[in-house]
């Protein structure tokens, strides 16, 4: 689960952090409600994870709340592999 959040965080620092923002985010930073990523954001963070990890995350399961963190979303990823 190691290597999901390692390219989890690296996708949200590129796509969602400004280059001269000085908050750091590590794997438990709230990114939904600490305002990091948005709604629209957040259908895009699950189309990369979609395509990355060849799965398929129902749409009920993409909730802000599972979306909230790097450890719930790698947590999310993992379930689903192992689906």
């Amino acid at each position: 689960m190691e290597e999901y959040k390692k390219a989890i965080l690296e996708y949200v620092i590129k796509e969602y952090m400004e280059d001269d923002e000085d908050e750091e985010i590590t794997y438990d930073t709230e990114l939904i409600s600490g305002g990091i990523v948005d709604s629209f954001s957040m259908v895009s963070l699950k189309r990369f994870l979609e395509n990355k990890y060849d799965i398929q995350i129902p749409d009920a399961d993409a909730s802000p709340e599972a979306f909230d963190s790097v450890d719930k979303i790698a947590a999310l990823v993992d379930r689903f592999k192992q689906a």
